[in-house]
């Protein structure tokens, strides 16, 4: 489905990542791939990760996406192998842990800037210098949840940054369009990842969520690889600034 594409995918972490099930079904539809990670102690790690699972050998970069410097060298990287660019994959969300432990109201300045910048700025920084590599036009795709329309307790700071990147998609899709650009989010239920670990009650709004969907399950994470794999092939082509949700029908529930 995606011979001859070439993507990259930010903010794979570990095999427990939404990143690593969308980067196991991008590469199975036969795409050329590059994957970023941040810093030096994700390196032997992310190495021996795609070495085990992978069938093909992505190109394997360091990015931390708040240094401009190290994102455009990513481009070059693509650029040299490559010459082009199909599709983008950002997977990538931060905040301070306080912020998420504590009550929103006291959400510090400087989380508040910290999360915005990562969780949704990022996602500018990174599309910005990719667009004269999308000749032939493609897809950028982002992960939310559904924290940004409805109150999700201990979500806080992330569930406002959340918003912002919906908002973010929008008008990016409208600007990016006539590039034949095509921009969307998915937005998961919730999945046992290292992230979601760290805010307070996460266990229980799992079976909370397994109970009340209308598909009584939580979602697994292939469900989000088999999702991403759609956004970023010509089958979705007439899809943009959208945000899909992939969460077994719980965001249709009123109580």
């Amino acid at each position: 489905m995606l011979e001859g594409k070439v993507g990259v995918i930010f903010g794979l972490a570990n095999q427990h990542s939404l990143a690593w099930h969308i980067t196991k079904a991008l590469a199975e539809a036969g795409a050329n791939l590059a994957i970023t990670y941040q810093g030096e102690r994700f390196e032997p790690k992310i190495k021996k990760l795609v070495a085990n699972h992978l069938k093909t050998s992505p190109l394997l970069l360091p990015c931390n996406v708040q240094n401009d410097g190290e994102i455009e060298n990513v481009y070059s990287e693509i650029g040299q192998k490559f010459g082009k660019l199909d599709f983008i994959v950002h997977s990538i969300a931060y905040a301070l842990r306080e912020d998420l432990e504590n009550e929103f109201i006291t959400t510090s300045r400087s989380g508040f800037q910290t999360a915005m910048e990562v969780s949704v700025y990022s996602l500018l920084a990174v599309t910005r210098p990719a667009i004269p590599l999308m000749k032939d036009g493609g897809s950028i795709v982002t992960l939310t949840y559904l924290g940004s329309q409805r109150v999700i307790p201990n979500y806080n700071i992330m569930g406002v940054a959340k918003a912002a990147l919906e908002s973010a998609v929008r008008y990016m899709a409208y600007e990016l369009g006539e590039k034949n650009i095509r921009v969307n989010a998915l937005s998961p239920g919730p999945v046992n990842t290292l992230s979601a670990r760290g805010i307070k009650g996460f266990t229980g709004f799992l079976a909370d969520v397994r109970n009340n969907a209308p598909l009584k399950r939580n979602i697994e994470g292939s469900e989000i690889g088999s999702a991403a794999l759609f956004l970023c092939s010509d089958l979705s082509r007439g899809i943009t600034g959208d945000t899909i949700f992939v969460d077994a029908g719980y965001h249709i529930k009123g109580y």
